[in-house]
């Protein structure tokens, strides 16, 4: 007789290499006696809430295998984040009600610090109304701002698009200069930990290689001081690229481009600070300028993903069904970074109560003294992190990505209303 079975939930913004995660869960749950079927949430925690549960036993294992070269999220995604137990205790008592009515004694929630959180509050929350589950975080976030792991599955490949894409922007502008654009703004993601502004410092090796100037959300916005450094930059070079985070801000804490809304999650919706900077540059010194959004290209980009974190992305979903099976609840697998100058990894463990809400901002030292460009040892951690090419397969000059059944469960409970 099979086990209890498996929840699997993919949560806010997807990567190019969440349904690796999904891939390694699934595949190594199939090899467990001890383990029933896989029940994945139809647009993430929602799925749950709503008894909607895709069963993935009908996936061939051909179509499981395929989630591994497959961006996006294959189940779904949300941006929905459960309020606290005592603010809507309903929520986790009918979370528990469609766990009991599938036999599913498992939970793995793949997402950033919010889900962690909430993967820790059920576990808690389960035992309190004596059905317990074993809950099991899975590290995913292109922003990489997760406590205590090295890095987290998802921002390797962003990275990598981020480098790629300012190395060969900036090659577009440097052959355009003389007679047309001066300067180039590529806005990456990142609300309040620079990691990926950091990555685009991979596209040169020296100061006079784009790109020119990084804007971290660490490191407060000097309008003035910024616009000198873009004029002293085309007068020494004849151009300047510009990699510039979503959260630039002030010194007050203010962003650059506030768009004055908030998130399903209640953070401030961001956005914009590309054509702001453009506009100002504009303003001050009248050169003619470009500039680019890399938004949901940059998490979706599978062509260009990083081997690495492929690797990565599945080992932490095969580690969560390992955890489980041991035993194990109320924790997170994470990457440890071997000491030696050769890159090596492991998997490793944390707390979920210690990864939850604990947000990892870029270290100082790997900022420049002038807070515009990454130092020596950034350049050391990240560059391991890019590397490899994972390709997925083509046909007719395009990837081919595995669109599956999604077919349901049958339902057992009666409809639930959910908040927001």
């Amino acid at each position: 007789m099979s086990g209890k079975n498996v929840f699997y939930a993919q949560s806010g913004g997807v990567t190019a290499v969440i349904n690796a995660t999904a891939c390694g869960v699934i595949e190594t749950a199939r090899k467990q006696r001890s383990i029933g079927k896989v029940l994945a949430g139809r647009n993430g925690i929602i799925g749950a809430l709503n008894e909607e549960l895709i069963d993935t036993s009908l996936e061939s294992r051909a179509d499981i295998a395929k989630l591994r070269h497959t961006p996006s999220g294959a189940f779904g995604s949300c941006r929905y984040k459960l309020k606290s137990i005592d603010e809507n205790r309903a929520e986790y008592e009918r979370l528990i009600d469609v766990f009991r009515a599938h036999q599913i004694g498992y939970f793995f929630y793949n997402g950033g610090g919010d889900s962690t959180d909430t993967a820790n509050k059920v576990s808690s929350f389960s035992r309190t109304l004596g059905y317990p589950i074993t809950c099991i975080g899975i590290p995913k976030t292109v922003d990489n701002d997760l406590a205590i792991t090295d890095t987290c599955p998802g921002f390797g490949s962003v990275a990598k698009y981020v480098a790629i894409s300012t190395l060969e922007a900036g090659l577009d502008v440097a052959s355009m200069a003389t007679s047309s654009t001066k300067v180039f703004v590529l806005e990456v993601m990142g609300r309040h930990a620079g990691w990926i502004a950091a990555a685009g410092g991979l596209a040169g090796s020296s100061a006079r290689q784009p790109p020119h100037i990084i804007l971290f959300p660490e490191i407060a916005f000097d309008r003035q001081r910024f616009l000198d450094k873009v004029k002293a930059t085309v007068n020494s070079i004849g151009f300047c690229v510009i990699v510039a985070s979503e959260g630039t801000q002030y010194g007050d804490g203010r962003f650059v481009a506030d768009a004055g809304l908030k998130d399903a999650f209640g953070h401030t919706q961001l956005g914009g600070v590309a054509p702001s900077l453009v506009d100002m540059i504009k303003q001050a010194h009248g050169y003619k300028c470009h500039w680019s959004v890399a938004d949901y290209l940059q998490r979706a980009a599978r062509h260009i993903a990083s081997a690495t974190d492929v690797a990565q992305a599945y080992a932490v979903g095969e580690a969560a069904v390992e955890f489980a099976i041991a035993g194990k609840d109320a924790v997170m697998p994470v990457i440890i970074r071997g000491k030696g100058k050769k890159y090596t990894w492991e998997i490793g463990e944390a707390p979920l109560g210690k990864v939850a809400n604990v947000e990892k901002k870029l270290p100082r030292s790997f900022i420049s003294k002038d807070g515009y460009s990454i130092t020596a040892s950034a350049r050391r951690y990240l560059s391991p992190l890019i590397a490899g090419e994972s390709h997925p397969p083509y046909r007719n000059g395009l990837p081919v990505y595995v669109r599956l059944k999604n077919k349901l469960v049958r339902k057992k409970l009666p409809a639930f209303r959910t908040e927001g």
